[in-house]
């Protein structure tokens, strides 16, 4: 069973900067794709940034194409989403989620940080 904690969420300007953290535990984090999603009440969850096991693939959500920008460090377990120029319709929960490499889904999230832009 893997456990995923964020942090790093915050209030923030317009045009500013957050980085967001995950830190993995319970499982072998090396062989877990991970990815960060994000919601906000009333809408659907949506992807916005996914990494794969090595950290040798990115993909990302249109709308935060060379704005945000996922990592990992395999050696702590740690996933980061920076998140550069931020917008107000990046308001949100942002949520953690892994999945083995062996499978497709997302199975594992952890409970999600608030991250909230101001005009």
């Amino acid at each position: 069973q893997v456990q995923l904690v964020e942090s790093g969420g915050g209030l923030v300007q317009a045009g500013g900067s957050l980085r967001l953290s995950c830190a993995a535990s319970g499982g072998t984090f090396s062989t877990y794709a991970m990815g960060w999603f994000r919601q906000v009440p009333g809408k659907e969850r949506e992807f916005v940034a996914g990494i794969s096991w090595s950290g040798g693939s990115t993909s990302y959500a249109d709308s935060v194409k060379a704005r945000f920008t996922i990592s990992r460090n395999n050696a702590k377990n740690t996933v980061y989403l920076q998140m550069d120029s931020l917008k107000p319709e990046d308001t949100a929960i942002y949520y953690c989620a892994a999945r083995h490499l062996l499978v497709s889904d997302y199975n594992y999230w952890g409970q999600g940080t608030q991250v909230t832009v101001s005009s």
